[in-house]
């Protein structure tokens, strides 16, 4: 048994049962081992979880660069309202992404400075590249957005606001939220005032 197959097994029980909720001897049995023998990759359950957190961390990176790559040629706001309506479907449909959200705002009490020495900079880097996309402007239309740093800001702050009601208030609560959020924050990155 591999560490990575143990970090699978372990991603899936972190993203449903949470840090505490998570067994060891589950996650064990999953991989078809005894729970002694994760100790062999691992030094505690602690450094498990900050192992598979950290591979998601990397993992959501290249993941949001490849979004925005994709959509390079896209008009600016289908982009970025894309990207809010991809993280709702991605929670309801992939494991990796319900771990990231659960434990950006519910970390474990034990490892809360860890989980938020990695979640920190993950967001910054998220912000500086907003912030470099608009002040690069629209390819159709140009710079369209007058204060790039605020409007990233602003994104991510709507994007805690869906992921809130995502958690909380569930698919068709986010989808309503994003649907009445949305024109408000494009109307007023895009103002000219």
């Amino acid at each position: 048994m591999s560490s990575t197959n143990i970090m699978q097994a372990a991603l899936v029980h972190f993203a449903r049962d949470g840090y505490e909720g998570a067994s060891l001897k589950n996650i064990a049995d999953d991989c078809g081992i005894k729970k002694p023998s994760i100790y062999a990759h691992f030094a505690s359950k602690g450094d498990l979880f900050m192992q598979v957190l950290k591979g998601v961390f990397q993992r959501q990176e290249d993941k949001i660069s490849r979004y925005f790559e994709a959509h390079a040629s896209d008009p600016l706001e289908e982009t970025l309202r894309g990207l809010l309506v991809e993280r709702q479907r991605e929670y309801h449909e992939d494991q990796e992404a319900k771990f990231l959200l659960r434990m950006s705002f519910f970390p474990p009490h034990a490892l809360h400075d860890e989980v938020m020495g990695l979640l920190y900079p993950f967001l910054d880097q998220q912000e500086d590249y907003l912030a470099s996309l608009f002040a690069a402007g629209c390819p159709v239309k140009g710079h369209i957005i007058q204060h790039p740093r605020q409007a990233a800001l602003a994104y991510i702050t709507l994007l805690d606001g869906i992921d809130v009601e995502i958690l909380y208030g569930g698919e068709a609560r986010s989808a309503r939220r994003l649907e009445q959020a949305w024109p408000v924050y494009w109307a007023g990155v895009t103002s000219q005032e």
